[in-house]
């Protein structure tokens, strides 16, 4: 269902946080699931993966997971401060010890200057601390950049798990 380095980076996750008695858990936008899919791909995932949040829509973010609506007026949903708080949003809201959040204009549509096709945030928090990313992936396709964001979500929660 995945490329390999998607399914090897997901089963390190997965025995990493086992072997610590870790817990994950995802909140995703732009990818929709796809982190979890990842994870929930491996035997054994389900001692590890708490639980998954898809909060595609605004309204999600804020009720799920408790995002601030002024985060999101002022910086927009795809922002370092909004990625930041699903990822806070994700553990307080579960009973994961660790999490990762991503949030993204996937494409083809929905850029802009400021935020064009391919920008991606990522939060992430654990026992390593919390963590903000963003990457630029440039207009490469729906596709590739969501894939593209897994990747970088599952290393994050390898890098908070403190592998």
């Amino acid at each position: 269902m995945f490329p390999d380095d998607i399914h090897i980076l997901a089963r390190q996750v997965i025995e990493t946080a086992a072997a610590k008695g870790l817990t994950v858990a995802t909140a995703e936008s732009c990818t929709g699931g796809l982190v979890a899919a990842a994870l929930t791909a491996i035997a054994g995932s389900s001692a590890v993966v708490e639980r998954g949040f898809v909060t595609y829509s605004n309204a999600a973010k804020i009720e799920l997971l408790g995002v601030p609506v002024e985060l999101i007026e002022t910086h927009g949903a795809v922002s370092e401060p909004v990625a930041r708080a699903m990822a806070d949003g994700a553990i307080m809201r579960s009973t994961a010890r660790v999490s990762v959040s991503v949030t993204g204009v996937a494409g083809p549509g929905g850029g802009s200057p400021d935020k064009p096709v391919g920008l991606v945030h990522f939060g992430a928090c654990g026992p390593a601390g919390s963590i903000h990313v963003e990457h630029r992936f440039g207009d490469i396709g729906r596709e590739a950049v969501r894939l593209a964001a897994v990747r970088i979500a599952l290393g994050l929660l390898l890098d908070r798990i403190g592998a």
